[in-house]
């Protein structure tokens, strides 16, 4: 029988014992690499890839069990975000320069792992670490100062625990469908000359269409909603998941999975956005609205006094005079700009709702033309699903509730 580990052994990616003392032992891709840095030679290709997954799966802390593994996405926004909050406190300079370049960087970090299908860690610890240090700074420079009453503090910390609960309910499963047992793949012949009736597994994915169809609100009964039956096999076969999806349905590269009514797969959530979490994902992003437009008006009546929100955001003379008010300045501008980030999304998000579309079947009409774009490109209209502002929404407020019982013959 094999000893169990101790607090600073490990089993690396190759299926090998290791401990934490020979972290930098054995390392052949590093050496390699810097012997050929060194020599002035190019580094073949997935070379980078491969130092990286080994430094990676190397960086680890003790534990009872043995020694964790640390996501490496988890340290960047914990060091990188209050080194730069201060540093642009120095100067009115450096903090232009530091706030404008963050959106541009988080951006390109955004469009290099959306590129490289690559689920990541680092904006879901981004926000949840400036959403923490954000309060820290609030409660250590701006509440001593004497100007903020403690129903407003308890009124902002309320706000933060409801956006909390609200992101960990989104957090949870967005609508996942059940993967079938076996999970054999077919050959490309037998798609072609075997209908979707002819199997079982076509028998359940026609079974679960209807039941989501039921679950979408887009049944017979609710505001006259209907879908489409399926054009073919190969509209709703899954090739990854070996299932035959339901209406509005799609699957999630990043995820590996299909999810009902998947509106898309939001970064800052580490996860899909979906029939089962798009209201928590709704309430989680209005709940941080309120909030963060409380706290920021909360600083700037402390730090400039007398002086309107908007007028003290672009014009607060004493905003430099000490390093206190010259940080918490710099951090109303940052969440100010998260905040204008977000409100866009939000934006998108109620414009969607209200035309009954997702972001999906907006980039799909897009990509086939088939959408009207409206308000100005702000929304697309497929008009496939869109019943009204009121049975839209209505629509919307009823996802995640139980579908209702259908007989054979309906289904049929």
């Amino acid at each position: 029988m094999e000893e169990p580990l101790c607090c600073c052994e490990y089993v690396d990616r190759r299926g090998r014992r290791n401990h934490l003392a020979a972290c930098c032992c054995d390392c052949e891709e590093l050496d390699d690499g810097c012997d050929r840095w060194l020599t002035c030679r190019s580094l073949p290709p997935g070379a980078l890839e491969r130092i990286a997954d080994t430094i990676a799966d190397r960086l680890r802390v003790p534990w009872f069990s043995g020694a964790v593994k640390i996501n490496v996405s988890l340290v960047p926004p914990l060091v990188l975000l209050p080194v730069f909050l201060h540093v642009a406190a120095l100067h009115f300079l450096l903090g232009l320069i530091i706030l404008t370049s963050l959106p541009v960087v988080v951006l390109w970090y955004y469009y290099l792992t959306h590129r490289r299908k690559e689920r990541t860690l680092f904006f879901l610890s981004l926000g949840l670490f400036s959403l923490g240090y954000m309060y820290y700074v609030f409660l250590r420079e701006v509440v001593p100062r004497g100007h903020v009453e403690h129903s407003q503090v308890v009124t902002l910390t309320c706000g933060l625990i409801l956006m909390l609960a609200a992101l960990s309910r989104a957090k949870k499963d967005p609508g996942y469908l059940p993967i079938p047992a076996g999970n054999e793949k077919p050959s490309h012949q037998g798609l072609h000359n075997k209908t979707i009736r002819g199997s079982s597994g076509g028998l359940h994915g026609i079974s679960g269409a209807a039941s989501s169809r039921a679950v979408n609100g887009e049944a017979k009964g609710y505001c006259s909603m209907s879908a489409e039956q399926p054009a073919g096999v190969k509209k709703d076969w899954c090739t990854k998941c070996q299932l035959v999806r339901p209406a509005r349905a799609g699957h999630c590269r990043l995820c590996g999975r299909c999810v009902r009514r998947l509106d898309h797969h939001c970064v800052w959530i580490n996860s899909c956005v979906g029939e089962q979490n798009h209201q928590a994902f709704i309430l989680a992003l209005s709940f941080f609205m309120l909030t963060s437009v409380y706290g920021i008006t909360l600083t700037l009546h402390t730090i400039c006094r007398g002086r309107s929100l908007f007028v003290a955001l672009f014009y607060c003379p004493g905003a430099y005079s000490d390093y206190s008010s010259a940080l918490s300045f710099t951090c109303v501008w940052y969440c100010a700009i998260v905040t204008a980030g977000m409100g866009y999304i939000l934006l998108i998000q109620l414009l969607n709702i209200s035309y009954n579309v997702t972001e999906r079947e907006a980039r799909l009409a897009l990509r086939d033309n088939t959408g009207r774009r409206l308000l100005g490109g702000l929304v697309i209209d497929t008009g496939q699903y869109n019943r009204g502002l009121l049975c839209n929404w209505g629509h919307f407020l009823s996802l995640g509730a139980s579908p209702p019982q259908r007989s054979a013959e309906d289904i049929v």
